[in-house]
């Protein structure tokens, strides 16, 4: 019978805390720490390997990545990278060391009590990398745009057109003038701040577009943006944070991933539900929420929506048709329940992660690629 070592990695920037325990249940060793390099980790599979066993590693996700992951997979070796928030801690336990957690890792992956994270390869991390800057671009576009208009405000310069952040909102700045030469100089700050961020915005905006046209995931994409709400960037988020929607074995199971399914605390009789559990993909479940808004309105074909539509198949259109007329009447019949407009937003959103994995059980999925 083959012999296994289970070994749990403590990853950080400079080192790696590494402890093994054996498949049989003996006894957790402690081996110390190895410089964070890809000489040290190759040292370190050698010298395993070489005590006669198939070895199986786990490290934590973190900010150091996949790049120890993908190196021991290259070395032949099999590798897990585990959600942190899932492994089982100890109430009473306070002391928490390098040394506790490799040998805890250890100890866990031999009982299979680790849940183990999706890994995408080369190119579904670029396209995430490239999501999530432009996430990043407009959360500062959103964190400017205010502190002007706050500026502004104080010192009594109102605009007085329709729409903020209009061209002709931003042909007003260009008459603004103040008392003092540093006031001037202060506001001219706040709306270049504004300018570059939404130049960044678009810049990403047009390569988002460019990289997705010519992505192994076009399909997919293509195929999720006949859905009402679901435009490039949003198609783009959900693609590159889910990857195959075909891993999921059911809606359910995705709607679970996505984190978008009531809280829930109950004992015996007594059955209580609370919001949802907000603790899976919070970049999908954003992109989510925002598309059920537009279900509000009542259920038609737009020629904008039409025109996306169109790049998909006839069976995901018919798919999207339904899924648009069950939302815009569902939503209706939940606000006329009395519930908060928010709270219809969350019923349509969890349906909606329900559609989204239909349509990808129709299209073909990319092949992995690094």
């Amino acid at each position: 019978m083959e012999k296994y070592k289970f070994v749990g990695l403590d990853v950080h920037k400079e080192t790696i805390a590494v402890a093994v325990a054996e498949a049989d249940g003996g006894e957790v060793r402690y081996l110390g720490e190895i410089p964070n390099t890809t000489d040290s980790v190759v040292k370190l599979v050698r010298r395993l390997k070489n005590e006669d066993a198939r070895l199986s590693f786990c490290y934590e996700a973190g900010s150091c990545g996949y790049g120890l992951h993908r190196q021991l997979q290259e070395l032949g070796q099999d590798c897990q990278v585990v959600a942190p928030s899932l492994i089982p801690r100890k109430p009473g336990d306070r002391v928490k060391t390098d040394r506790r957690d490799s040998l805890n890792l250890a100890r866990l992956h031999r009982a299979g009590e680790l849940t183990a994270v999706w890994v995408p390869d080369g190119a579904q991390e670029a396209l995430r990398d490239l999501t999530r800057a432009r996430e990043d671009m407009k959360h500062l576009q959103r964190q400017a745009k205010p502190r002007l208009l706050g500026f502004l405000l104080r010192h009594g310069k109102r605009f007085e057109g329709k729409d903020n952040w209009s061209q002709a909102h931003f042909r007003w700045f260009e008459t603004v003038k103040f008392e003092q030469p540093v006031q001037q100089i202060v506001f001219q700050e706040y709306v270049d701040s504004v300018q570059a961020m939404t130049r960044r915005v678009a810049a990403l905006d047009e390569q988002i577009e460019s990289v997705a046209g010519e992505s192994v995931f076009r399909p997919v994409i293509e195929g999720l943006m006949a859905l009402r709400g679901v435009g490039l960037i949003t198609a783009t988020t959900i693609v590159a944070e889910i990857g195959d929607l075909r891993r999921f074995a059911t809606a359910p199971q995705l709607m679970a991933y996505l984190e978008v399914v009531p809280s829930e605390h109950s004992s015996g009789e007594s059955k209580s539900r609370g919001g949802i559990t907000k603790t899976g993909n919070g970049h999908v479940r954003r992109v989510l929420v925002e598309a059920a808004w537009k279900y509000r309105y009542p259920a038609r074909k737009t020629a904008i929506l039409q025109r996306r539509a169109e790049r998909a198949s006839e069976q995901v259109q018919e798919i999207a048709w339904k899924a648009q007329k069950r939302f815009c009447a569902r939503y209706r019949l939940l606000e006329a329940r009395g519930k908060l407009k928010v709270q219809v937003c969350i019923a349509v959103a969890r349906e909606l992660a329900g559609f989204i994995w239909t349509i990808g059980q129709t299209l073909p999925q990319p092949a992995a690629r690094v």
